[in-house]
């Protein structure tokens, strides 16, 4: 049987009803005591690492998990990460880089309902999980309603629904059927380089998303504040107002101060083209980086993880003019 690592870090799949409303519960083995019919296809470590709900996990916590995991690989087949839904997907996107060219599949998976719930999804997903951690096929995935999601492709787009994550801009891993889990193996990226731990990050980065309107003086405080790096969410294909409200002569400014600036789109789905427009053409006149097709979770955590590797500026560039991992890029046929 394959060794399977399973970590558990608290969040809805191991939460009880208290009088404050669903919490993560304090008794370790509430997951231990729901895989015994997984326990005769996979021998199945488990280890608590964490207990919270997954909107308190932070960076502290992804070195935590991520260290976790590398601990793990030399001695487990496949490592499966129990997680709040909530936060999942950034932290599934942090360990794609933490972890890069990681050995050994990484499957994270959770639940809209505890796994005590009598209508749970939760053993569903933790099937789904344990069969691709035993897949032999390396990298960082979710596993989530009978589909594994490369992990730094994975959003959240439900609240309530068991189909609570879409892989966004690229075909999924894998599907679960009356067949079993079959994996889409062309969309799988390939290692490119040794793997190693690489849990240096830096916390000052600071998303903004464009409203109409906007006062450009968010940027001079946001300055103040030392962030070292800022994604923008912008609109449409790529585009900041500077009508009345000139934003982008603030990233000039911001340029200058040594922050590095990404700018992506709101839109969910396909590429952003910051050369399409006037708008977008003057983005980029000010020296900021495009992420294409990148979710905003994505962005957000490879530039904490960028400016963990590198002060400058030109490194940070590097570093996003190209995928690492398949988290940006034309998608596999």
């Amino acid at each position: 049987m394959k060794k399977i690592l399973l970590l558990t870090t608290g969040g809805t799949i191991s939460s009880r009803l208290t009088s404050e409303g669903l919490a993560p519960a304090s008794d370790a083995s509430i997951l231990s005591g729901s895989i015994d019919t997984l326990r005769r296809s996979y021998d199945i470590t488990v280890k608590s690492i964490l207990n919270m709900d997954s909107s308190n996990i932070q960076p502290e916590e992804w070195q935590l998990i991520a260290r976790s995991i590398y601990a793990g690989c030399g001695e487990f087949d496949g490592i499966v990460v129990g997680h709040g839904t909530d936060t999942m997907a950034y932290t599934a996107s942090m360990m794609t880089y933490m972890l890069l060219n990681i050995n050994v599949p990484v499957v994270f998976t959770g639940a809209q309902l505890p796994i005590e719930h009598p209508l749970t999804d939760g053993l569903d997903n933790l099937r789904t999980a344990f069969a691709m951690a035993a897949s032999g096929r390396r990298g960082v995935f979710l596993a989530f309603n009978r589909e594994v999601i490369l992990g730094c492709r994975a959003v959240k787009t439900h609240t309530t629904n068991f189909g609570a994550f879409d892989s966004v801009n690229y075909p999924l891993i894998g599907t679960v059927s009356g067949s079993g889990l079959a994996i889409n193996d062309a969309a799988i990226p390939a290692a490119n380089g040794e793997f190693r731990l690489r849990d240096k990050l830096c916390k000052q980065v600071f998303l903004l998303k464009l409203t109409p309107g906007l006062d450009p003086k968010i940027f001079d405080m946001l300055m103040s504040m030392n962030y070292r790096g800022l994604v923008i969410e912008a609109f449409g294909a790529g585009g900041l107002h500077f009508v009345r409200r000139n934003l982008i002569e603030k990233l000039s400014a911001a340029r200058e101060r040594g922050i590095a600036v990404v700018v992506n789109s709101q839109c969910l789905y396909e590429s952003s083209n910051f050369d399409l427009y006037q708008t977008g053409k003057k983005v980029l006149e000010q020296g900021a980086i495009q992420s294409y097709d990148m979710t905003t979770e994505a962005v957000v955590t490879k530039l904490m993880w960028a400016l963990g590797q590198t002060d400058s500026a030109d490194g940070v560039r590097e570093l996003f003019a190209s995928a690492l991992a398949g988290e940006m890029g034309a998608a596999p046929a």
